[in-house]
């Protein structure tokens, strides 16, 4: 979208060189100006370093890093181009790589940077003051890693990644920094074009909501124990998954056969078979020759079930039915005694 200049006259639309036709170099001028007036593209941030490679890899650098507000790392890259090149990738990079980063780390940083600057602060009680934090706090520090990329210009495949990526819960952004020209003055437009401000609320709410679902699940899986008593001889202490195979396992092993148990379970398919005695690794080549996902099998040696010539692999997939499979199982074989209760 162009940008005009208004007059009594006419209504003029601004030139719009590139940065290199400005003269205007990427870290001699953009960044060298914006580590000190940050909040132009990451408002509530204060830069803690600039071309950081505290890595082995020296050749990688970020061109700034910052914490924000709530005490998260912001990893900064910039680019004067036209189309952003491949900057989400080496920002994506660059944050799995200081996501460890510790508040003792980042005072560290932060005054090799002071110095560098000939800046006389103190780097803890700078950060402790913008974090307004009266000490320091290692578990609230750097809890996540946001991203902030800042370009003349993006291409379709740079906003498309990132628009999926902000719907997967990362905090990254597009900001563009377009030149404008009105005779010898040079305007800078600075715009957030993604997510879009009037959007960025919304895309927080939905992330946060996800988080809290995801927490939801993980508090309502069932880690119950159980007791499996098989004609005297007991099983303790199993996880549900385990309790299921050891029945089917003794159930089997009174020679009753896996497709007599599965008639009753109709809602999953209890097990993969393969023809043969196969081994563990024989039997995980089976299963992922046949499409589908090994790890959803027990397929240890020990775990395998062996009946009239063919080997199976029994699911360790098991929801809120499995009491309901168990007991259909256990009716099958009235001539062994089983029992199965849940240890509290």
């Amino acid at each position: 979208m162009p940008v005009f200049k208004f007059t009594r006259e006419a209504i003029t639309p601004l030139d719009t060189p590139t940065f290199a036709k400005l003269g205007i170099e990427e870290r001699g001028d953009l960044q060298r100006l914006l580590r000190d007036q940050i909040e132009i593209i990451s408002p509530d941030s204060l830069v803690i370093s600039e071309e950081f490679a505290d890595w082995d890899d020296s050749r990688r650098r970020i061109d700034l890093l910052a914490i924000d507000k709530d005490a998260n790392l912001v990893v900064i890259e910039l680019k004067r181009t036209d189309d952003g090149g491949h900057m989400d990738l080496q920002a994506i990079r660059y944050a799995a790589m200081v996501s460890s980063m510790t508040f003792a780390q980042a005072v560290r940083i932060f005054g090799d940077y002071l110095k560098v600057r000939g800046d006389g602060r103190d780097a803890e009680q700078t950060l402790l003051k913008f974090l307004n934090w009266s000490e320091p706090h290692e578990d609230r520090f750097g809890q996540d890693v946001r991203i902030v990329l800042a370009s003349a210009e993006f291409s379709k495949e740079i906003t498309t990644a990132v628009l999926w990526l902000c719907s997967k819960g990362l905090s990254i952004r597009c900001v563009r920094i377009k030149p404008y020209t009105d005779n010898e003055l040079t305007l800078l437009d600075v715009q957030p074009i993604v997510p879009l401000p009037e959007a960025e609320d919304f895309i927080i709410r939905v992330n946060e909501k996800q988080k809290r679902s995801e927490a939801d699940r993980i508090v309502s899986r069932d880690y119950s124990k159980y007791r499996v008593t098989v004609n005297g001889q007991v099983f303790d202490n199993l996880p549900k998954r385990r309790a299921v195979l050891q029945i089917v396992k003794s159930i089997v092993d009174a020679g009753v056969s896996p497709e007599t148990l599965q008639l009753d379970i109709t809602w999953k398919y209890l097990y993969f078979k393969a023809p043969g005695r196969l081994t563990s690794e024989q039997m995980q080549a089976a299963i992922a020759e046949a499409g589908n996902d090994v790890i959803r099998y027990f397929t240890a040696e020990s775990e395998l079930v062996y009946f009239d010539g063919t080997t199976y692999a029994i699911s360790n997939q098991w929801g809120p039915r499995s009491i309901e499979a168990v007991e259909s199982m256990i009716a099958r074989c009235p001539a062994v005694s089983i029992s199965c209760t849940p240890i509290t």
